[in-house]
């Protein structure tokens, strides 16, 4: 899965020819693919599409927790030859609900055996940097929806991922939670240079954060559009370009529809 490449190769991700079919009782499912694309360092790709189209397929394969049927993904190592970096966003939280705050951002920290004097250092920093500061004693269920959302994003960030999956993330929460952690996860990549795949069926959500989007049409899932986002900072929902590529990709969602 991962490969040496040049200190200065730009080149984050690769997936080639990727598909999946689940074998069930009622017979195969062919979920996704064949699926092909590349990624920046950096960069910031979301995947829409309608529910069922193998979103989180692709999102579980690339991050090696389903196999493929055919194809590959390549991650580059890190310099030196380490293994790269990868944190994974679920849809709900996935918190550990018997540990505090602070002990769910420290724990990925402790796996990587990262001294005890750093990882409180990097953990505080974390907390402080997403308003999560007092209530790093407080447990999951102590906290609202949106704010457990913000702990789980904290502890994949905590490692500095090279990669960051993040599968649906605010779908479950209402629309002003929503819109408020799309600005905060958009503050919080321009001072890292974290690259991102993220997947939604969210049109809005989608033109909001990312810079580039694929869309995928239904299972199973292949690309049918590309499309890059070349709006200026801050993004406003309300403006004139906002609402083309809005537009623009609901017709797109219409025509999958009526295919």
């Amino acid at each position: 899965m991962f490969s040496e490449v040049k200190k200065d190769d730009m080149t984050a991700l690769k997936v080639i020819n990727l598909s999946k079919t689940y074998r069930e009782s009622t017979g195969e499912v062919h979920a996704l693919g064949p699926v092909s694309f590349e990624m920046e360092t950096g960069e910031f790709l979301c995947f829409l599409g309608p529910t069922g189209c193998g979103k989180t397929t692709l999102l579980r394969t690339i991050a090696g927790l389903e196999k493929p049927d055919t194809g590959k993904v390549i991650i580059p190592s890190r310099s030196g030859g380490e293994e790269p970096v990868i944190g994974y966003v679920f849809q709900q939280g996935a918190l550990f609900p018997w540990m505090s705050i602070f002990a769910n951002l420290e724990f990925p920290l402790k796996a990587k055996k990262i001294v005890k004097d750093s990882r409180r250092e990097k953990v505080e920093s974390m907390l402080e940097m997403m308003g999560l500061s007092s209530f790093a004693s407080s447990y999951p269920h102590q906290l609202s929806g949106g704010m457990q959302q913000r702990a789980a994003l904290a502890r994949s960030l905590v490692m500095e991922p090279d990669l960051l999956l993040m599968d649906e993330p605010f779908s479950s929460l209402d629309t002003r939670t929503s819109q408020k952690l799309q600005e905060n996860l958009r503050d919080l990549l321009k001072k890292a240079s974290t690259t991102v795949l993220f997947v939604t069926h969210n049109i809005e959500e989608a033109v909001y954060l990312a810079g580039e989007i694929i869309v995928l049409g239904h299972r199973p899932g292949r690309i049918v559009r590309r499309e890059t986002i070349d709006l200026s900072d801050p993004r406003s929902r309300v403006s004139e370009s906002f609402t083309e590529y809005l537009v623009s990709l609901r017709k797109t969602f219409e025509s999958l529809v009526s295919d």
